[in-house]
């Protein structure tokens, strides 16, 4: 990644952005990972879990649920972490 003094001011704005905004993108990303999850099967559920544990952990969620969300692997349960996390918001 290039240093922010290589931005031009458009580019760093467009930045500061994506990240002030981050928990919110990232909430909306685990929601279309929720509802993709109702809908997929084999593999692609496979595929689609992996992208919940990478999003939960940027989220800075606690492991430990994280590893139960995995093991259990129910898209509820996905949805009930989507409703403590939007409470918290």
């Amino acid at each position: 990644m290039k240093p922010m003094a290589d931005y031009s001011r458009y580019q760093k704005k467009i930045i500061d952005r994506y990240y002030k905004n981050f928990d919110a993108i990232a909430f909306q990303r685990l929601s279309e990972l929720a509802t993709d999850l109702y809908l997929a099967e084999g593999k692609q559920q496979d595929k689609l879990w992996k992208r919940v544990e990478e999003a939960l952990t940027k989220l800075e969620f606690p492991e430990s649920r994280i590893a139960h969300l995995l093991d259990k692997r129910d898209p509820q349960l996905l949805v009930a972490i989507l409703k403590e996390l939007d409470q918290k918001a």
